[in-house]
């Protein structure tokens, strides 16, 4: 293994100490801190603006989330290896300023830095500092219960995304992803004297919903839901599933209102502007990163775009931002059809030490882009493909024979795969191998589509002798062609270690996980200050 990394050249990549990255954040550089390692690991333990980007993904992600190729890359991990191998990935896509954490994650923590738990904690922490700031007003579940039980006048906003909304959610409550409260507010609460209650699944979007609505000027009285969906939860009240509630249109008059109070917002907290017509110029410019971002709902996206706008409904953009934005240091620029959801996005992702702008003067018109958004990818490598009734004809004759290689995600797999697929991660592929049936004489690649699948296909060929093929059009092509399917963890060649379980997700936690999940949360903004490095801002 050394030999093949010496003579790939996988070593002649420099060394970042923790003191040159805290360097470079604190003077606002651009920097992309990567955590190459699956998302349950990294959601352990990570440097706070550590963005993940799973190694076995970065033909899949690296373009759009590193649209500048000369841009400051540090990689890291915990020791696995995949650091050195993830920098060598991104050099042959045409990056040329990588490097590797000194230490990787234990030697961040060894030279002094902080380490934080969980996942898009950049946006939790600040979420904190701003309750700590502006003394968010909140309510408990029993006083909410009370609430409603007495028939108040009261109503509430779910503000996360509407699958999560579906999934469960508080009675009588209505969807209202982030970004739309302060544009549908008044039409869900027309008397002033209603009180709107915000509520997610645990703190930060409540708390940003919340104090969105009252920095915005909604008259009513406000308050979250303290603690969210756990927090209901933890007072044993029941929740309500698959419920489908949502905002109404606004009115003319109230798109009015709401357009003005989020504009003042934003020239308030220092947000840049921009005409429809500068946006190319932004675009040609090569010496910075640019992200273009809709913060509108992902149905009006798909209805028509601006041309190099992707996807990011805004109260998600300011709870994952480091997902969206993994360069620190980089522009965003924000655009609607309204000029409220960009410009209250942009006061808080201004507030958080970003450098924002939002396209004025947007008409439903602009968005005319009706193709849609598609990622740019990496080569795709050649590959041996199989269709599906070729494939459920060796599984039938010869079944020992074929290892079938499901790589689509941990959640995936477990709702459905081809009988008898072995659920595995690109990252562990050489173990995956040792693991194997002795009886395997071919292999066949999947997932969803089979497009990560032909990836790993490539790293695949490098490690074996045997036939190496690709179902074509994947697990997807497998069911349209009614061939059955089983579900579970029935083969698992790969823990199930690429996605974190969130303590507030599902309606099958622990009460001890979800406290756990709450006690940290109250903690972090002394986490913060122990950093340092945020910037952040509140006003």
């Amino acid at each position: 293994m050394t030999k093949n990394l010496l003579q790939s050249g996988l070593f002649d990549f420099p060394y970042r100490s923790y003191h040159q990255v805290r360097e470079a954040l604190l003077a606002g550089d651009e920097i992309a801190l990567l955590d190459v390692r699956e998302e349950d690991p990294h959601a352990q333990a990570h440097p706070l603006f550590a963005a993940n980007l799973p190694y076995g993904r970065i033909e899949l992600d690296a373009y759009s989330k590193l649209p500048r190729h000369d841009v400051s890359i540090v990689v890291l991990d915990s020791g696995e290896g995949l650091a050195i191998s993830a920098a060598s990935r991104l050099r042959r896509l045409g990056y040329s300023n990588v490097s590797l954490l000194e230490g990787g994650v234990e030697g961040w923590h060894a030279a002094g830095g902080e380490l934080f738990r969980d996942v898009n904690v950049p946006s939790k922490a600040f979420g904190e500092l701003v309750e700590s700031v502006r003394h968010t007003p909140s309510l408990s579940a029993p006083e909410v219960q009370a609430l409603i039980d007495n028939g108040d006048n009261i109503v509430i906003l779910d503000a996360r995304r509407y699958d999560e909304y579906q999934t469960m959610s508080i009675p009588g409550s209505v969807s209202v992803p982030g970004a739309e409260l302060a544009l549908r507010a008044r039409e869900l609460a027309p008397d002033a004297s209603t009180r709107i209650i915000v509520n997610c699944a645990g703190r930060t979007r409540s708390i940003i919903g919340t104090q969105s609505l009252i920095n915005a000027g909604v008259p009513n009285p406000i308050a979250a839901l303290r603690n969210g969906t756990i927090g209901w939860t933890l007072a044993q009240q029941k929740l309500e599933h698959g419920q489908s509630r949502t905002y109404p249109p606004a009115s003319e008059t109230n798109r009015t209102q709401a357009a003005q109070d989020a504009r003042a917002l934003a020239d308030r907290a220092g947000v840049l502007r921009l005409e429809h017509a500068g946006l190319g110029e932004l675009h040609a410019d090569a010496t910075r990163t640019t992200y273009f971002f809709d913060v509108r709902s992902p149905a009006e996206f798909d209805h028509g775009r601006l041309l190099h706008f992707r996807s990011a409904p805004g109260g998600q953009l300011v709870q994952e931002t480091e997902q969206f934005a993994p360069v620190r240091g980089a522009r965003i620029v924000l655009a609607d059809s309204d000029g409220v959801r960009a410009n209250l996005t942009a006061h808080w992702l201004r507030q958080m030490n970003h450098e924002v702008y939002v396209v004025d003067g947007l008409q439903a018109a602009d968005f005319n882009v009706t193709e849609p958004w598609k990622a740019e990818l990496a080569p795709q490598p050649q590959v041996a493909e199989v269709d599906a009734a070729t494939l459920s004809t060796w599984l039938a004759e010869t079944p020992e024979e074929i290892a079938v290689l499901d790589f689509t995600s941990g959640v995936n797999y477990q709702k459905r795969h081809i009988p008898g697929a072995w659920f595995a991660l690109r990252s562990e592929l050489a173990a995956i191998l040792t693991t194997l049936p002795k009886s395997v004489r071919r292999y066949v690649l999947t997932c969803g589509s089979s497009l990560l699948a032909r990836y790993a296909a490539a790293d695949l060929r490098t490690l074996t002798e045997l036939p190496v093929h690709v179902l074509d059009g994947g697990t997807g092509a497998w069911v349209a062609a009614g061939l059955p399917v089983e579900s579970g963890a029935t083969r698992l060649a790969s823990p199930l270690i690429d996605r974190y379980r969130r303590p507030y997700e599902g309606t099958d936690n622990r009460a001890e996980a979800m406290q756990a999940y709450l006690d940290w949360e109250f903690g972090l903004v002394d986490q913060l200050g122990r950093d340092g490095t945020h910037g952040f801002r509140v006003i």
